[in-house]
Parts: structure tokens; sequence; C-alpha cells
């Protein structure tokens, strides 16, 4: 699904203008963003969280031409369901 199908959704949901759907939207993922570029955690109740996790420096292998490099420390984000979003996704599959 992509941002443009969310936007068009929530448009045939709740009766607002494309536009204020499209605002809609983009607010909340930019909310999201700038939450986890701060280093704290998203939790959103019966889908799941969003968390940020610290990645030390490492040493690694170009796998082109095998020789090694060193990989810098960074942050990644991490994504885990809420059991609510697991048990939909599993019982929707089993029919």
């Amino acid at each position: 699904m992509t941002k443009l199908e969310i936007v068009n959704v929530l448009y045939e949901k709740l009766g607002f203008s494309k536009r204020e759907c499209a605002h809609i939207v983009d607010t909340f993922f930019e909310v999201i963003k700038s939450t986890l570029s701060k280093g704290e955690n998203v939790k959103l109740s019966g889908f799941g969280n969003f968390v940020v996790k610290e990645k030390k420096s490492r040493r690694g292998r170009n796998p082109q031409t095998g020789k090694e490099i060193e990989i810098s420390q960074r942050r990644v984000v991490n994504f885990r369901l809420s059991q609510v979003l697991k048990d939909a996704i599993n019982n929707k599959n089993r029919k």
C-alpha cells in the first residue's frame, strides 16, 4: 500500500478533501520520523513498536572486491508487531 492509497482510503472513510487527507498522512509520518530521528521509540497500540537501536562500528567485507572495510556506527529502526496485529494477520491467512 502506498501513501497515496492511504490518502484515498481516508478520503473515502472520513469524507475530508483529498488535500486535507494528504496533509493528515504527511503530518502523521513527519511526527513519527522526527520522533525516531531523536532516538525515541514510537509505540502504536494495537499495531506495533518502532524501536531505535544503536549499532556499533564493525569490520565488513565488500562482496564485489573482497576488500575489508569499516562499517560505521549507526542507528537503525526495527519494527515489532503487536500481538493484536499478529493475531489479525494469522487469522486472516487461515481462511
